[in-house]
């Protein structure tokens, strides 16, 4: 990243270990949601730039596939080192560029994305088969985990910073090389990490063409995922994306890992510690601004303790405080990009008669793309802010009346990522475990992640896993080894 004084910002695509402009020069300006204002240009990346980064992954991918795990190991765990050791850049970057609050990236972003770093540089040493056995007489068979080849990834704009260490870690811990794409609005923390990664791979002596960086819009995209030499397309981003992604992918028939949208729902029993759920609820709601595919943004609740738990909820949301990046009383920022302002905007103007607007519903500030924490009540199951993703500070609740109610409410949605059950019977929460359709179901708790587990959903929340020894396994793939026992 350079700068020149009384001028934006410039960012430049990592290729090869260099860092270059587009080829024909084109730029888009990126903006800070937290002032509207542009602060930097961006590459606006084409065919030449998608061929050259892919050129180079594929270049640097048989010494890198080739080496034996612990050197892998040492590079992501080096990798890890530098994040900590630049963490403050990272996180004025991050802030920079998604308006986010500062206090928040240092305490919730930074050290997660160190720990999954680490995580996948152990899984780098834990690639294993079956043992080797004999299936039929006088032969022997034995499995082999091998990388799938060059990753063409795209991270989105909500977390581009923590969604970029999801894709590439995994994917280079496994003996790939990585073409990363981040979105056109939020490049900025992406430059800087092909910056440190380039930097380790150097100084460790390793092809700097294992990690490339191209920036560019939705072409940008299209071109990497058709292009013939990746063997696997990851993106984390909206259904339709992926849709398109899944489509440009299958004319050469490459692996797709799609992480996509979410409507979470929230079941709250009769039972439940309504303070306490309150409290975490509306954290784990407005975290972020709701850009999350995970927010706990859809509420169910049983109708004995409905009004109580709105009035609460209400409340809380009128105590939750959106602002400016330094300011460490701060929840949240703003949204991130105009576009996605405008389509909170639309909800909010789109709801039926019965809704009711309990807390927010409004843009805060003339500047920049803030909206105030929101809850909205009345709800019906067929309401389109029901059915789709608001990506926003947004609650919405809707009364139940019984166990069965709730699992067909919560399940007749089209996502199917991550969902919560909030209730002090045991048996219910297993039970309820078992009937919710979603990737991840959390108990009396929402939002949290660990390395460890698994993140990934079903029907148009995506296919394929991050995080976990699961997500690291998608970017293997298996082979079948025979031999003959008679010499």
């Amino acid at each position: 990243m350079t700068t020149e004084q009384g001028q934006l910002r410039k960012l430049r695509n990592y290729i090869a270990g260099e860092f270059r402009d587009a080829a024909d020069g084109r730029t888009t300006q990126v903006v800070n949601p937290a002032t509207g204002e542009a602060y930097a240009t961006a590459p606006l990346s084409g065919a030449a730039d998608v061929d050259a980064a892919m050129a180079a992954a594929e270049a640097a991918f048989p010494a890198w596939r080739d080496l034996v795990p612990a050197e892998r190991q040492k590079v992501l765990l080096k990798i890890a080192d530098r994040f900590e050791e630049r963490a403050e850049e990272l996180i004025a970057v991050e802030s920079e560029n998604c308006g986010k609050p500062i206090a928040l990236v240092r305490s919730e972003e930074i050290p997660p994305m160190v720990d999954q770093i680490r995580f996948f540089a152990g899984a780098a040493r834990m690639l294993e088969g079956r043992s080797a056995g004999e299936y039929m007489d006088g032969f022997t068979s034995i499995v082999r985990r091998e990388p799938v080849g060059v990753c063409a990834q795209v991270a989105p704009w909500n977390y581009p910073m923590m969604m970029a260490v999801w894709k590439f870690a995994p994917a280079l811990a496994a003996g790939n090389t990585v073409v990363l794409k981040p979105s056109d609005t939020t490049p900025a923390s992406t430059v800087l990490i092909a910056e440190i990664v380039g930097g380790v791979l150097d100084e460790l002596g390793h092809s700097r063409g294992v990690f490339n960086v191209i920036c560019g819009d939705r072409d940008t995209g299209r071109l990497m995922v058709e292009h013939p030499v990746p063997a696997m397309a990851s993106i984390t981003g909206s259904v339709r994306a992926g849709m398109q992604v899944a489509e440009s992918a299958s004319k050469d028939l490459k692996r797709v890992h799609l992480e996509l949208g979410g409507k979470a729902p929230v079941v709250v029993f009769e039972d439940t510690d309504i303070a306490k759920a309150v409290e975490d609820i509306s954290v784990a709601g407005y975290f972020n601004a709701g850009q999350d595919c995970t927010a706990a943004t859809r509420v169910l609740v049983h109708e004995a303790i409905h009004d109580e738990f709105v009035t609460a909820l209400a409340k809380a949301a009128d105590d939750t405080k959106t602002g400016a990046a330094d300011d460490e009383d701060v929840l949240y920022g703003p949204l991130n990009n105009a576009n996605q302002l405008a389509q909170v905007k639309r909800f909010i103007d789109g709801l039926p008669a019965h809704a009711k607007i309990e807390a927010g519903g409004q843009q805060v500030g003339e500047k920049g793309y803030f909206f105030a924490p929101t809850v909205i009540s009345g709800l019906k199951q067929d309401d389109e802010i029901i059915q789709h993703e608001v990506f926003g500070p947004v609650i919405t609740v809707q009364s139940f009346r019984d166990e069965d109610q709730a699992v067909e409410w919560a399940n007749g949605v089209e996502y199917a990522l991550a969902s919560s059950v909030w209730t002090k019977d045991h048996a219910r929460a297993m039970r309820m475990s078992k009937k919710l359709d979603f990737g991840c179901v959390w108990i009396n708790t929402h939002i949290p992640l660990v390395a460890e587990m698994p993140h990934g959903g079903f029907k148009k929340s995506g296919y394929g896993k991050d995080l976990s020894g699961y997500g690291f396994e998608d970017y293997t793939r298996i082979k079948h080894v025979m031999t003959s026992l008679d010499g």
